[in-house]
């Protein structure tokens, strides 16, 4: 029932959160493989492909999509400290081209925490990263699917070219990409990548670098695998075995000397070349002087901070974007002219168009509304029912009521004007206030900062908040019945009927229950 999370006991009414907490729900059968998670469920690549939201993968569909893990369809493979293959395969119903990594079962024993790893993981979207679109734990087994990139990695482009060395102003755009993908994570709070290096940075159908999302798992459960050289490892990992997100930085500092060297040039070296002036010794001859000093010398600079020893002294990911974002040059030419390669044309059969079910109850006036995608009559029939459900989700104590607690309800009243009035942004600012204070949980904000979304055409953020609607409130009717809007409006019509069936439902077993 509901697509949000684990389990949840019915009728319960749970009493405040702390801020960001999420509770855990029921489990959905029909929904269990299109949570809505990440700051986009379903946002382009860079063919302009909706990346799905991330799936459990059977391992007949796995082992049928590549070639039953065919030799000639593996595209690498690790060292002895963390042993597994990344396989190139294509799924038959989507004709999709994935990736699958392979892990052995002594990498993750538990296949509850690996599943868990992977949803985590499978929860960011971004056009700068090869997202993950599923996993599997069958048996022993355990696989990543992953986003194909077909124009290999950055390893491949500088340090084993055929036709050409990558041009400065592409080594630019790789750089400041990958720090944006980097960015992105940390800030949806998934800061830590694991041995983040020139492999780990593909090339899509455009040619547009992308950050792998392997690097978002550890190589295995303990996370005590950093398959890169040591002299490329951070000093504090091999002090304490543990990544951190200073850690990640350290390892972008790597990638910053490779785009700057053309080759693989320890840190520690790199470090003493750069205090003695010698950074025409450290760039890469083969791009013979095509570059602009000031610029080499800023990215010096940056790869300098990245690489300090003491993690406190190294930049954060914002000061990345920051300094390179500056330094972008012929952003008009495609990537793909820029690296010297044809433009990939990835042709895909479309999926068959699903006729629409019907649903199965007698629809209230909200579930008729939500049913005709009507957004006007929501926000009517939300506007006249007010707060009146909220009663019950929230038990506080007198100390409660402070000038913050005074603060939060003054920023809902501002939102329910803007609501009323039908200011959708100010709507939404308001109430994300209310919500980000955390000491009171209503559904009916979240109900209305989600037909605000929906208004703002932003269905997959109107997909979360309907969810955590139904967190706070495990049998509102309201909280399916916007579920299944924005399910609609992510075009996922089978989701959006199971969701308005699983509201009347609800509705009918109220009516019931209130009857004498």
């Amino acid at each position: 029932m509901g697509c949000c999370g684990s389990s949840l006991r019915t009728g319960t009414h749970p009493a405040k959160k702390p801020p960001g907490s999420l509770p855990p729900r029921r489990p959905s059968p029909t929904l269990k493989q299109h949570q809505a998670t990440g700051s986009s469920t379903a946002r382009p690549g860079a063919a302009g492909r909706q990346v799905p939201p991330v799936k459990e993968f059977s391992l007949a569909e796995l082992r049928a999509a590549t070639g039953g893990f065919a030799a000639e369809n593996i595209v690498s493979e690790s060292g002895e400290k963390a042993p597994n293959f990344v396989y190139k395969g294509r799924l038959e119903a989507s004709r999709r081209a994935i990736a699958v990594k392979k892990f052995t079962k002594v990498a993750w024993p538990d296949a509850k925490q690996f599943a868990e790893e992977a949803k985590g993981a499978g929860k960011l979207r971004h056009c700068r990263m090869a997202n993950l679109i599923g996993y599997c734990c069958d048996g022993d087994e355990r696989l990543l699917v992953a986003e194909f990139m077909p124009n290999d990695t950055l390893a491949k482009h500088l340090f084993h070219w055929e036709n050409q060395t990558i041009e400065w102003a592409m080594r630019l755009r790789v750089a400041y990409y990958i720090a944006e993908a980097l960015e992105y994570c940390s800030t949806e709070g998934r800061p830590l990548y694991h041995d983040l290096n020139a492999y780990r940075v593909l090339f899509d159908e455009n040619g547009d670098p992308r950050l792998s999302c392997f690097g978002l798992m550890k190589n295995s459960r303990d996370g005590k695998s950093y398959s890169t050289n040591l002299a490329y490892t951070p000093p504090e990992y091999l002090r304490n075995g543990r990544v951190t997100s200073e850690s990640v930085i350290y390892s972008f500092g790597t990638i910053l000397l490779d785009l700057l060297s053309g080759k693989r040039i320890p840190p520690s070296r790199a470090l003493e070349m750069i205090k003695g002036n010698n950074i025409q010794v450290l760039m890469d001859s083969h791009l013979e002087g095509n570059y602009s000093t000031e610029e080499a010398t800023t990215l010096v600079d940056l790869a300098s901070q990245c690489l300090q020893y003491e993690p406190r002294d190294r930049p954060n990911t914002k000061k990345l974007v920051s300094v390179l974002g500056p330094l972008q040059i012929k952003s008009e030419v495609p990537s793909y002219v820029m690296l010297g390669i044809p433009k990939h044309e990835e042709e895909e059969e479309p999926e068959p168009p699903t006729p629409a079910p019907q649903p199965q109850h007698p629809l209230s006036p909200m579930g008729e509304a939500c049913s005709r995608m009507d957004l006007t009559a929501i926000h009517q029939i939300l506007v006249n029912t007010h707060y009146r459900d909220d009663e019950g989700t929230n038990e506080l104590s007198f100390q409660e009521w402070t000038q913050q607690m005074r603060d939060m309800l003054e920023a809902r009243k501002r939102g329910d004007f803007a609501f009323r009035d039908k200011d959708f942004k100010a709507a939404i600012d308001c109430y994300t206030q209310f919500v980000d204070v955390g000491t009171m949980v209503s559904p009916t904000v979240y109900a209305r900062r989600s037909l605000c979304h929906l208004m703002c055409d932003q269905p997959d953020a109107a997909l979360r908040d309907a969810m955590q609607a139904q967190c706070v409130y495990p049998d509102w009717p309201t909280a399916f019945y916007m579920q299944a809007v924005a399910l609609s409006k992510l075009n996922m019509q089978s989701d959006a009927m199971d969701m308005l069936n699983e509201a009347s439902q609800l509705e009918e077993k109220r009516q019931k229950n209130s009857k004498p």
